[in-house]
C-alpha cells in the first residue's frame, strides 16, 4: 500500500499560524522546535460531509500531549477550530478530506533542545488534503517489525508526539518485505499496534484487541469499542501474542486515515480463510453509519 498523489491536492492552502499560504510556499522556521528535536504532537481527523468526527476527543487529545510536554500558550479548542474552519473554506473542502493538525511547541531563539529556548509560543499548523481512506477493502498484508514500542517507563505512549522514528523505521522493513504495514510488539514481547494504527483479531465470533501499554489511545479504537458494547459483541483487551494472531478468524487494523481495514496476511501466514470477515465487514458498516450521522460541523 502506497498512497499516490491526488491531483485535487495540488494548490493546496497550509495555514500556518493563522497564514493560508500555497504549499509551495508553505514553511516552518528551521529553528521551529518540530525541526530541532521533532519537538511536535498532532492528530489526524476526517471530514465527512461537513462534519468532522470525534473532532472534540481529537482535540483533548492534542491538549493532554501538549501538556504532557509542558507546552505553554497552548491555544484554546475554538481558535484551532476557527483556524480549521479557515483552512477547509479556503480549500473549498466538504467530503473526503483528512487533517493533518500539528502543534510544535515554536520557535527558539537558538538552536538547541532546552524548552526555555522557545519564547514566543507554539506553532499551529493545519494541513488539510482530499484524501479518501487509504486502505485497500480487499484485505492488507502485514509482516512483523525487529522494532519494539517502547514501555510506558521509557516514554509515555499516551503522549501523541510528532517523533515517528520508530514508526518509520517499522514501515520501512514492511516496505522492504512488499508488505502494507509493519506488526509491532512491546518490550515484553506482546502486541502493541501496527506503525500506523490498532489491531483487533477475532476469535470464535469474540473480538480480542491489545491493552494500550506500549501504544497511544486511539480514537477510532474507542469508537469500535463504543459500537460493540451498543452491539452485544463481545471484545476484550487483553495481551494477545503472535500465535494468537496467527490463530486468528479475522484481523482488522483502525485508524483515523484508514478506518476500519482487514488484514488477511501476516508473515506469510494467511489469517482465517485469506478473505475479510464477516465481523470485520459488519463493524466497518456500523463504523460508516456513525460517521454519516455524527461529528461537529465545521463548515
Amino acid at each position: 500500500m502506497q498512497q499516490q498523489f491526488n491531483e485535487k491536492n495540488r494548490k493546496l492552502l497550509i495555514n500556518i499560524n493563522g497564514e493560508l499560504l500555497h504549499r509551495d510556499e508553505a514553511g516552518i522556521s528551521p529553528f521551529d522546535s518540530a525541526v530541532q528535536g521533532g519537538d511536535a504532537v498532532w492528530e489526524g481527523l476526517r471530514l465527512y460531509d461537513g462534519r468532522i468526527f470525534k473532532l472534540r476527543e481529537h482535540l483533548a487529545r492534542l491538549r493532554r500531549s501538549a501538556e504532557a510536554l509542558a507546552f505553554t500558550e497552548i491555544p484554546a479548542d475554538g481558535k484551532i477550530i476557527d483556524e480549521i474552519k479557515r483552512t477547509l473554506a479556503a480549500n473549498q473542502m466538504r467530503d473526503g478530506v483528512h487533517i493533518r493538525l500539528t502543534l510544535t511547541r515554536g520557535v527558539k531563539v537558538t538552536s538547541g533542545m532546552d524548552p526555555r529556548l522557545n519564547q514566543s509560543g507554539p506553532t499551529l499548523i493545519v494541513l488539510a488534503e482530499h484524501k479518501p481512506p487509504v486502505y485497500a477493502k480487499t484485505g492488507l498484508s502485514f509482516v512483523t517489525s525487529k522494532m519494539r514500542r517502547p514501555s510506558p517507563e521509557i516514554l509515555d505512549p499516551r503522549i501523541h508526539h510528532a517523533n515517528l522514528l520508530n514508526s518509520i523505521l517499522a514501515k520501512i522493513e514492511a516496505n522492504n518485505a512488499g508488505a502494507d504495514d509493519a506488526l509491532m510488539l512491546d518490550t515484553r514481547g506482546f502486541v502493541a499496534e501496527t506503525n500506523a494504527t490498532h489491531i483487533f483479531i477475532v476469535c470464535g465470533g469474540e473480538l480480542a484487541t491489545p491493552h494500550v501499554v506500549a501504544c497511544p489511545e486511539g480514537i477510532t479504537r474507542a469508537t469500535v469499542i463504543e459500537i460493540c458494547a451498543a452491539e452485544n459483541i463481545p471484545i476484550r483487551e487483553t495481551d494477545l501474542t503472535l500465535e494468537d494472531v496467527y490463530a486468528a478468524d479475522e484481523m482488522f487494523c483502525t485508524g483515523t486515515m484508514g478506518e476500519l481495514a482487514g488484514v488477511i496476511k501476516l508473515d506469510g501466514r494467511v489469517i482465517g480463510n485469506g478473505r475479510v470477515g464477516p465481523l470485520t465487514r459488519r463493524l466497518s458498516a456500523l463504523f460508516a453509519a456513525r460517521t454519516a450521522a455524527e461529528g461537529e460541523s465545521v463548515l
